[in-house]
């Protein structure tokens, strides 16, 4: 039998396909458009065919240096910069860009198409839903920009021109945060504000840069003709490969802190896999509560290594279950695994998580309560103190009643309620 912990926390009653349908929906519209856009080119003609070449090797070498940002979300900027500068190109030199808003997204569509295909060779997943994105933000501003720009309905001057502009990527990064929202609503079961938050949050800084350069790239165009593409490529290939290098610095540390979080298990201090169930309910039961992306990262941190205080005991606790010892063995085998985190010196906010683990909800001395962290990591502790691997859906149950019975001292009784959503059939 398959243990309880090793499945995605999901909602009674739901239904697994559930995200895939939100996803697929997406793909199909992306897939839909760009064969109207095609039709569309095909039966008026292409217009520039240098232009669509030089903005479409952009997009194509973008998508291939894609990279992942924070929360596992995938970001092309280069490409994306591209596709808006394309969208919004006014003149070429001293040529009129007369371009339409179909070959604006066939030449986007197409290019993401070519720069996802190394990937696909090598094994790596398409990334389908970010691609569509991506592709349906660059189709708003398209189908407003290039109708306004081609009839002249905006002006001759820079000055009447870029606060349209501006305000359309804008809107295409808004288009864009808000579908990736929707998306992660429902694959993480969380909140729409906060999964919004979450995206405005991570996204802003790279999608004021994009924003930026697509601007750029469009007014230099007048100036430098194609030229703007390469000169403007350059500056956004250092960007992404610096970014490209700080998410692969969060996952080495996420990876160094899982490996550190096991020593405990190698140790026998505490049954294998405890720390990796922990970590993964409290960050489920904090995502039920409705807590920002940020402090999750923080919850999972801290659940991995709530336990690494136990390597201060002379003699393991019987089954590391922490929940069956006396309140002072808890309160410091959670101090000294504060003072442990503590020495990276880079970990406070989570060194302070984990030592108020062993607090009770309502402190007898009226003291400022445990962070709700601290509260979370004390339910999910010792919901798996008392489950265990099982999957056994009466000791659930047994578990989280037993929980019950203390919340309002013991354990917050919102975290208990999240956690009895998660675990009880």
């Amino acid at each position: 039998m398959r243990p309880v912990f090793s499945r995605r926390y999901e909602p009674r009653g739901a239904r697994a396909s559930v995200p895939d349908s939100g996803r697929w929906l997406l793909v199909v519209f992306a897939g839909l458009l760009l064969v109207w856009s095609v039709a569309q080119t095909a039966v008026t003609g292409v217009h520039d065919v240098h232009a669509a070449l030089a903005f479409g090797a952009l997009i194509a070498l973008g998508e291939l240096l894609r990279l992942n940002l924070p929360g596992d979300r995938e970001a092309a900027p280069m490409a994306t910069a591209g596709a808006l500068a394309y969208a919004l190109l006014l003149r070429i030199g001293d040529s009129q860009a007369r371009h339409s808003a179909e070959q604006v997204i066939a030449v986007t569509a197409i290019a993401m198409i070519v720069g996802a295909l190394p990937h696909l060779a090598v094994g790596r997943p398409a990334r389908l839903t970010s691609m569509a994105a991506r592709l349906l933000a660059v189709a708003c501003v398209a189908l407003v920009f290039r109708p306004l720009e081609n009839d002249s309905l905006i002006g001759g001057k820079w000055w009447d021109e870029l606060p349209v502009m501006l305000a359309l990527v804008v809107v295409a990064w808004l288009v864009e945060a808000m579908v990736a929202a929707l998306i992660r609503t429902e694959a993480l079961r969380t909140r729409f504000v906060v999964a919004l938050g979450d995206e405005f949050r991570v996204q802003l800084p790279v999608g004021a840069a994009t924003g930026a350069s697509a601007l750029l790239i469009a007014f230099a165009a007048e100036v430098m003709g194609l030229a703007a593409v390469a000169v403007f490529a350059a500056p956004l290939l250092v960007t992404q490969v610096a970014l490209r290098r700080y998410a692969g610095i969060r996952a080495t540390y996420l990876q160094t802190v899982r490996a550190l979080a096991r020593s405990t298990e190698v140790g026998g201090y505490v049954e294998a896999g405890h720390s990796a169930r922990v970590s993964r309910l409290s960050v489920a039961i904090g995502r039920e509560l409705g807590m920002p992306e940020a402090a999750l990262l923080e919850l999972e941190y801290a659940a991995l290594m709530h336990d690494i205080g136990q390597l201060s005991l002379r003699d393991p606790v019987p089954g590391g279950a922490t929940v069956l010892v006396a309140r002072e063995e808890q309160r410091r085998i959670a101090e000294y695994g504060a003072e442990v985190i503590g020495q990276a010196h880079v970990l406070d906010s989570v060194a302070d998580i984990v030592r108020r683990q062993s607090d009770p909800c309502r402190p007898a001395d009226r003291s400022q309560p445990p962070p709700l962290s601290s509260r979370i990591i004390r339910a999910a502790n010792a919901y798996d103190d008392l489950v265990g691997s099982s999957a056994d859906p009466s000791q659930a149950s047994a578990a989280v009643e037993r929980l019950r019975l203390d919340t309002g001292l013991e354990y917050d009784p919102r975290v208990v309620e999240a956690l009895s959503k998660l675990v009880v059939p």
